[in-house]
């Protein structure tokens, strides 16, 4: 019997920035997979007329649909640049630990940037 103790909560865990990077990439890849019906659902009914064009770019227009739509766009930005860094290490490329924690700092300071750079479009 291993009488060790085992810690459960994941909040007293201190995870390691490339731990962190990974597991955002999984959770973005996750909410992007949910709403892809919507999104072919209102890619559709754009496609309808120009009335339901107009409706839906009513719609897409409220605040809150708009910081729904920033957050996807954050998402794919983040998931791009994440899986690009996946790629690369999966081709041998920064593996070893400096460069992995040097790809996934990067990976966060151009998902960030990206993000801002989206709001600044869409709520401008």
């Amino acid at each position: 019997m291993d009488s060790r103790p085992v810690n459960l909560n994941l909040f007293t865990i201190h995870f390691p920035i490339t731990a962190i990077v990974s597991i955002l990439h999984r959770l973005s890849g996750l909410v992007l997979f949910l709403f892809i019906p919507f999104g072919l659902w209102i890619f559709h009914q754009s496609l309808q007329s120009s009335a339901q064009f107009e409706a839906i770019q009513a719609v897409c227009s409220h605040w809150l649909v708009k910081f729904l739509i920033t957050f996807l766009l954050s998402a794919v930005v983040y998931h791009v640049f994440s899986g690009i860094r996946h790629l690369l290490m999966d081709l041998g490329l920064a593996e070893d630990i400096k460069s992995a924690r040097i790809t996934a700092y990067l990976v966060l300071f151009l998902s960030v940037s990206g993000s801002l750079g989206i709001g600044y479009c869409l709520w401008l």
